[in-house]
This record gives structure tokens, sequence and C-alpha cells, in this order.
């Protein structure tokens, strides 16, 4: 989840303020300039570039995971591929904040893509993981898509809000409004990782399937993806910020 956006909200001194008001005019200048093929390149930050290898990851995992469901099912090569790039991602999530507060330059724009990468990495990238090693029925696939849809959302709310969250003396927020989108990501792909390890997978996933041969068959742990999903857009959970 980002950290970025404390660093320009309230809760700060103005001395803190100006500096990085400056910043966003500037980077706005930039991306409102009607000519350069590459001025938007121009005005990213430093913390942007590292955003943007956050969002690289989660792609690398979702094409992985894509890679796998074409290849043969006892290769498991491309699967732990993507589970490879999922705490690289998580990294780079957590290293572009510190970053941005280090250089005391992050933007609105920075934000978006914190949000964005996020989506990817932490939303579509297990959610496809969850795909490949075998949650693929119709109703499978409506707990994954909730999952991702609640993601959105939770990232969507966090840009809204995060303005008005109570702040401690440094602009950070005190605490989540439901639970991380990295942290439901981490829950759901050590499970998957574990099931993938002992060979749990495809026909051999636990609890097997209910109402099986019907339109509406689905394995019981795919639940968890819907668990998951819950608990990010949850108003009352309140997580505190490490």
């Amino acid at each position: 989840m980002s950290r970025r956006a404390g660093a320009t909200n309230a809760g700060q001194d103005e001395t803190n303020v100006k500096p990085q008001d400056n910043s966003q005019q500037k980077q706005v200048m930039l991306l409102a300039q009607d000519t350069g093929h590459f001025s938007m390149i121009r005005a990213l930050h430093l913390a942007d570039l590292i955003t943007e290898m956050n969002g690289f990851c989660g792609f690398m995992s979702v094409l992985s995971s894509m890679r796998y469901c074409l290849s043969d099912p006892q290769d498991l090569t491309n699967l732990w591929f993507a589970f490879f790039f999922m705490p690289f991602g998580l990294f780079f999530d957590f290293f572009d904040g510190k970053v941005a507060r280090w250089r005391k330059k992050s933007s609105l724009m920075g934000q978006e893509l914190d949000s964005l990468a996020d989506l990817v990495s932490f939303g579509v990238a297990p959610a496809a993981l969850g795909f490949a090693i075998g949650f693929r029925s119709t109703v499978d696939t409506l707990f994954l898509s909730y999952y991702v849809l609640c993601g959105l959302t939770r990232l969507a709310r966090f840009n809204v809000t995060v303005a008005m969250l109570p702040k401690d003396k440094t602009g950070k927020s005190k605490y989540f409004e439901g639970t991380p989108i990295p942290f439901a990501c981490l829950t759901g792909s050590a499970i998957m990782a574990t099931f993938a390890s002992m060979g749990l997978i495809h026909n051999s996933i636990p609890l097997g399937t209910v109402l099986t041969g019907t339109a509406l068959e689905f394995h019981p742990v795919a639940a968890m993806w819907f668990v998951l999903g819950s608990l990010q857009i949850s108003k009352t959970l309140h997580v505190p910020k490490p």
C-alpha cells in the first residue's frame, strides 16, 4: 500500500509543505507541455521510477502465470517464477515511499502510479496465480474477481481519504482503513505457494470441490479470496502503520 501520500498531506508544518508544493507544480507544468515526446519521462521523480518497477514485477508475475497455464501442468517452473516476482514487487512498493520522503519529492502522479502498480502486483497477479493453480470454476473465478475489485476499490478509497486520516508528526497516516492490499496478496500467495510445494494443486487442492459437476461447482478454499477482499474494504478495521 502506498506510503507516499503522507508526504504531501496535511499534518506537516509550513516549511515542509512549500518545497513539496513547488515540486508538484513543476511536475504538473512538465506533464502539461504540448511539445516534447518525452516530457512525461522528465516529469517523473526517482520514487516514481521505483514504483514502475513494482508494476513491472506484477506484470511479470501475471505473465509467468499465463505461461504456466499454456505449458505442461507438471512443469512448475513458470509457476515458481510467478511467486518469485511478488516479494520484489513488495520491496519496490516499500522502497519508493522511503525514497520519496528522503528526497522530499512526492507528487499526486506518484500517488496514482503507486495505486495502479499495487493493483497489478497485489491484485491481478495473485488472482492470476489462483487461476493457474486450479481455481478455475465459474464460482472460483467470481471469488478471484471479487478480490481484485475489492483491491481496486480499496486503493481508490485510500487516495480519496488519505488526507483526512489522522497523521503522526511526520505527516504519515497513523493507520490503514481495512487491510492493505500487499498483506492480502502475501497471505493468499503464501497459502498457494504452500499448496504448490506440496503438490496440492489442480485436482489435488485441499477440501476438493463442492457441488461437483454443476454450474455452481467451486473449491471451498477459494473462499479465502472473498475473505481477503472483504477485509480490504472494511471501514471499521484499523491497521496501525509500521
